[in-house]
């Protein structure tokens, strides 16, 4: 990497008309914020479409593409929808949050409309799509069974339909045809937008960051049409789930949920359905960050029927043998991992013989308990990414404020000489961007100085998920061109392509 910087925004969160953000204007008008910021980087969230909880984690598809994020306008401009039937609906109620009810209960039926119309004309680009989706006719058939069992899990779908490539799904799907046609037209819409949201990213000299979850959410297309990739008894019953093991915060563990890879199997086939996953994201994106990368050293299995995680234990993993093979399939990507959790010298040998960049969290340093902490600024080195704070995490005024934060906020002042006249987030950035980290990526939150009612996602469920948005007219010119100064000033514009010979 050269040395940068991006914005960690989830296009969810950007302000648009209808209820969510979206590949559309909304995009566009963000990309030409960060090109007049002097960012390189936008880091995005997982795109696939969500289910209950609405994480974008726990997708009903590795491959498929949420079509909440398809911009109405763009339909609208390209002849699909017509103003007034948009306009029809009222889209939120809170324009800081997405409200996923409105969207569940009304999306699908807008978009009808527009697969109608696509069906009359059927463009070229739309059967190529056909001609080279080959996970879509699988995903088509089980979203149209999935509504008529009202959304029901497949899990819990009559037994003759749990497996996918048995002849009650061959008759079901003759039966929903329509729907089977509604859920391949849509995903042409979602991944022509896609396509261009990326090229006009591209030609604004933004590169994007997407983001390969690493478990796989049990009521998926995943699981249902390849149960032989994870751990799964004769009657597609999950034998094994994730989790993490007790500690001293939760002393009965964690019990996640997710069905395990059955890696033993996959290494057979030299791993071809997980690096079939990789190539997908690799074709919507610049740069991909790997999620818990430590679960790929190891992992924690616990019985499927079990209350708590307490009878669990850890797995190996597949360790670096797919990514090598990774590379010889698809060549050398551009990859952060995720190296958060335990971090034993076993995992942390297998970051630095990756050869990846892995992460440093801002939000983690500073402990009075733990000087030499890893987080800490002087312990960084070159060919790391440092955040102010992930998805995870509150936003920087949310950290500040936070009462159980109060020892660490006073190490980082005195630390970093935090200032009024600065301000606490416009300091806590200056670490960021002084730091010897390559990459440097913060929340859009941090940049606008909000408060938790901003955070994105609380892991411990205190406050809702998935949901903020950035008000309109916030993307302001005032703030690009004081960021572009940062930029300048800390040489994360470009500097070493016009200074080769700084190359370290």
């Amino acid at each position: 990497m050269i040395r940068s910087a991006g914005i960690l925004m989830p296009i969810t969160s950007l302000p648009s008309e209808y209820g969510i953000g979206t590949m559309g204007k909304a995009a566009r008008e963000f990309i030409d914020f960060l090109s007049d910021a002097g960012q390189t980087f936008w880091q995005i969230l997982p795109v696939g479409p969500t289910g209950y909880g609405n994480s974008p984690y726990q997708s009903l598809s590795s491959f498929a593409g949420s079509t909440y994020l398809i911009d109405l306008d763009d339909l609208i401009r390209d002849g699909y929808l017509k103003q007034e039937e948009a306009d029809a609906v009222v889209w939120y109620k809170d324009i800081e949050h997405v409200d996923y009810g409105i969207l569940y209960n009304e999306r699908n039926k807008l978009l009808h409309k527009a697969t109608d119309r696509l069906a009359l004309r059927h463009p070229d680009a739309y059967l190529d799509f056909l001609r080279t989706s080959s996970w879509l006719r699988d995903y088509a058939v089980f979203m149209a069974i999935k509504d008529h069992q009202k959304g029901k899990p497949w899990t819990q779908w009559p037994h003759e339909l749990r497996r996918h490539n048995s002849d009650a799904v061959r008759r079901m799907a003759e039966e929903c045809k329509d729907e089977v046609l509604f859920y391949e037209r849509v995903q042409f819409f979602f991944f022509e937008q896609m396509k261009a949201m990326k090229k006009y990213a591209n030609d604004s000299g933004i590169q994007i960051i997407g983001d390969l979850p690493f478990y796989i959410a049990a009521d998926s297309i995943d699981v249902w049409s390849h149960p032989e990739q994870f751990e799964m008894n004769d009657r597609s019953e999950m034998t094994f789930v994730s989790g993490f093991g007790p500690d001293g915060a939760h002393p009965r563990g964690q019990k996640w949920g997710n069905p395990l890879f059955n890696w033993e199997r996959m290494r057979h086939d030299n791993y071809r359905w997980w690096i079939d996953r990789v190539a997908h994201l690799d074709s919507m994106c610049d740069m991909i960050r790997i999620d818990h990368f430590q679960g790929y050293n190891s992992f924690f299995a616990i019985p499927a029927n079990d209350e708590d995680a307490t009878r669990g234990h850890w797995r190996k993993g597949p360790g670096l043998e797919l990514f090598r093979l990774m590379e010889q399939r698809l060549g050398k990507l551009q990859i952060i991992v995720e190296d958060l959790g335990q971090l034993t010298p076993e995992f942390m040998a297998m970051v630095r013989e990756s050869g990846y960049p892995g992460m440093k969290i801002l939000q983690y340093a500073f402990d009075p308990n733990d000087p030499g902490s890893v987080y800490m600024p002087f312990q960084y080195d070159h060919n790391s990414v440092v955040y102010t704070g992930t998805h995870d995490n509150d936003t920087l005024m949310g950290w500040k404020n936070d009462k159980n934060q109060t020892a660490r906020i006073k190490r980082a002042t005195e630390y970093l000489g935090l200032n009024e006249k600065e301000g606490f987030t416009w300091g806590i950035l200056r670490a960021a961007y002084g730091s010897v980290s390559d990459l440097a990526i913060v929340q859009m939150q941090d940049l606008l100085e909000l408060g938790s009612e901003a955070r994105f996602n609380d892991p411990s469920g205190k406050s809702p998920a998935w949901t903020w948005r950035a008000k309109p007219g916030v993307f302001k010119k005032e703030l690009a061109a004081k960021l572009k100064e940062k930029m300048l000033l800390y040489c994360r514009n470009n500097w070493q392509a016009k200074h080769p010979s700084a190359q370290h």
